[in-house]
């Protein structure tokens, strides 16, 4: 299978360190609402928005969630393994997202507390990229979230021994079923369910440009606190 035509020449947009906010958290939320539509856009970004959306529909694109993110983990070997996950929260603490600790990502985040996140969003041509260190959610705030849930999902998180194999569907639907029955009314936190917090140590915001001279700037927190911006080459 010959890749090589698959090709696009990015040129939605530009980021200027000027335009850059001190704080790398305030920076997303802004690039967040503006991948989300709430924010508002240049004339000719959302013409260039709409149009990359109206061609995607045409051909029965399905749009994907804002916010997913690819989430990089590494075992005690020092083996990499990754995957999509759904960013929940984004607050002074970092990046929360919630999962099986007994999972694959669970366990290696046990064994090595350092992760790191991708997000993509094609129709403004950009890219996120933060690496950090990751703790455990209290609890209670991990409660607190499961009870939004809806109920199959819920239940799901009892029925699911994520990660591990399983000799069929109808073996994992049975055991969803048995815990509908268990579960009549309110559906507890499972033991081993909850959220983790991605500090970010390091974030880079990527803009697409035309001949590949893409814009990249990257926050590297220092010793005091604060927040180093440099321009990466791309």
């Amino acid at each position: 299978m010959n890749l090589s035509d698959f090709r696009e020449d990015y040129q939605r947009g530009a980021l200027d360190r000027a335009a850059l906010d001190a704080n790398p958290l305030e920076q997303f939320e802004a690039w967040f609402r503006e991948a989300t539509g709430e924010r508002s856009q240049s004339r000719w970004r959302k013409i260039g928005v709409a149009l990359h959306k109206l061609w995607s529909a045409i051909c029965n694109h399905r749009p994907a969630d804002i916010n997913a993110m690819t989430l990089a983990t590494v075992d005690a070997a020092g083996k990499p393994s990754t995957r999509t996950v759904l960013l929940k929260t984004v607050d002074e603490r970092g990046f929360i997202f919630f999962t099986n600790f007994d999972s694959r990502k669970g366990r290696e985040l046990a064994e090595n507390p350092s992760a790191a996140l991708t997000f993509f969003w094609s129709d403004l041509e950009r890219q996120v990229c933060v690496a950090g260190s990751v703790t455990k959610l209290l609890a209670a705030e991990s409660e607190n979230y499961f009870k939004t849930r809806p109920r199959g999902s819920q239940i799901g998180a009892w029925a699911s021994r994520q990660s591990e194999i399983v000799p069929d569907r109808a073996a994992l639907e049975a055991k969803w079923c048995e815990l509908e029955k268990k579960f009549p009314g309110v559906v507890p936190l499972p033991p081993n369910w909850g959220g983790f917090i991605l500090k970010p140590e390091r974030i880079e915001f990527w803009q697409g440009r035309p001949s590949r001279l893409h814009d990249r700037f990257q926050y590297s927190l220092q010793a005091d606190g604060s927040w180093k911006i440099e321009r990466l080459s791309p």
